[in-house]
């Protein structure tokens, strides 16, 4: 009688979708495709490869996910007061033993797509997925987590751009050309951008808990135009390839993402509340989701 318009419970599989934060992987999933547009272009696609690095990159990511997830309860800095989306083992609805054996064999899926990747593509691949999985870790888990210290970014930006699109074209042809490198710093400055969003929505309750991300030690203004220049800055620097290489003005259609980029550093820019922030997060990954998806069109259409 009385629970009648009560919010009910999540179910199980909506628990664990939040738990594995799927706004965040289109980060994950974006540089996997530049890569392989790039190694497309030298006429080069191994659909299994792909597979396998996609499939890879979003184990990572969902792994890390649940780590920070994990170790952010842990330390306190998951609060009722955060304008974020609950977190599921702060929010009591995972045990926390629970959450971590799924880190564990999200994990594990992870490994066994880069088990096949070292067998087909070459051993540096261990390397790579190693420090993958030990960065995703240690954000916010180990002794000195990064991510209190203000270099989450930094590292968002080396794995979710350098390392990803880098790797994802190793993949394909096993060689490196410095088009891989130029490509990959625009996909990782849109990943990082996700990140600002994330903890420029998240300063309050971050300062309280003593977690000092770069937008803590920024403030919230300096943020903000941080997150403005990072955007924009991406889209200048996707025509390094056509402007000194071989690529094409069709790498001008990653610019179509423009609209998207705007209304997201608007927000931010404008808005400080949990509900406009948690949206402008969304449409941070929906713009790295597009800008990538466009970039990967022009790389192939300059074949």
């Amino acid at each position: 009688m009385g629970t009648r318009g009560a919010p009910s419970a999540p179910s199980g599989l909506r628990i664990w979708l939040m738990a594995a934060r799927v706004r965040t992987l289109p980060a994950a999933a974006s540089p996997v495709l530049v890569g392989t547009a790039l190694a497309g272009y030298e006429h080069v696609f191994h659909p299994l490869r792909f597979l396998a690095a996609l499939v890879g990159a979003l184990f990572i990511q969902i792994g890390t996910n649940l780590s920070n997830d994990y170790s952010d309860a842990r330390r306190g800095a998951d609060t009722e007061d955060r304008l974020g989306p609950v977190r599921v083992t702060a929010g009591g609805l995972v045990p926390p033993r629970r959450v971590l054996v799924a880190t564990y064999l999200t994990f594990g899926v992870a490994v066994l797509a880069g088990v096949y990747l070292i067998v087909v593509a070459g051993w540096q691949l261990l390397l790579v997925g190693a420090a993958s999985i030990l960065a995703g870790v240690l954000y916010t888990g180990g002794p000195r987590p990064y991510g209190y210290e203000g270099l989450g970014e930094v590292f968002v930006f080396l794995f979710f751009g350098i390392v990803a699109v880098a790797g994802s074209y190793f993949v394909q042809v096993k060689h490196l050309q410095w088009e891989a490198f130029a490509l990959a710093v625009p996909v990782g400055l849109l990943a990082a951008a996700i990140l600002v969003v994330n903890n420029v929505r998240d300063i309050a309750s971050d300062r309280r808990a003593g977690k000092r991300t770069l937008a803590v030690r920024l403030g919230r203004h300096r943020s903000r135009n941080m997150l403005a220049l990072i955007v924009y800055l991406a889209f200048l620097l996707a025509l390094v390839s056509w402007v000194f290489g071989p690529l094409t003005p069709w790498l001008l259609l990653s610019w179509l993402s423009l609209p998207i980029a705007a209304r997201v550093v608007r927000t931010v820019r404008n808005r400080a509340d949990g509900p406009s922030l948690n949206r402008a997060l969304g449409r941070s990954g929906l713009l790295q989701l597009v800008f990538c998806l466009l970039l990967s069109g022009g790389v192939l259409l300059s074949r």
